[in-house]
C-alpha cells in the first residue's frame, strides 16, 4: 500500500519504492530503502512526516506515493 495511506504510529516496513534511480539514491541518503523500517508520524494534507532511525523527514503527497510499504 502507498505510504499515505498507512496507519500512523505503526511501525512499517519499505516493500518498493516506485521511483527512477536518481530519486531511488535520493531516497537512499535518506535513510528510506527497501526493508528498512518507517513509522508515520503525522500525515495531514497530503504531506507525511516520517520517522526514519533517529530522525524525523517530511515528504510530499506525491514523493510518499512512490513508497510502498
Amino acid at each position: 500500500m502507498p505510504l499515505p495511506l498507512a496507519p500512523a504510529g505503526e511501525e512499517l516496513t519499505v516493500r518498493k519504492i516506485l521511483a527512477d534511480e536518481k530519486n531511488k539514491r535520493h531516497f537512499e541518503n535518506l535513510g528510506i530503502t527497501i526493508g528498512s523500517k518507517i513509522a508515520i508520524v503525522s500525515a495531514a494534507g497530503g504531506s507525511v512526516i516520517l520517522k526514519v532511525k533517529d530522525g524525523r523527514l517530511a515528504l510530499d503527497k506525491g514523493q510518499a506515493m512512490k513508497i510502498l510499504v
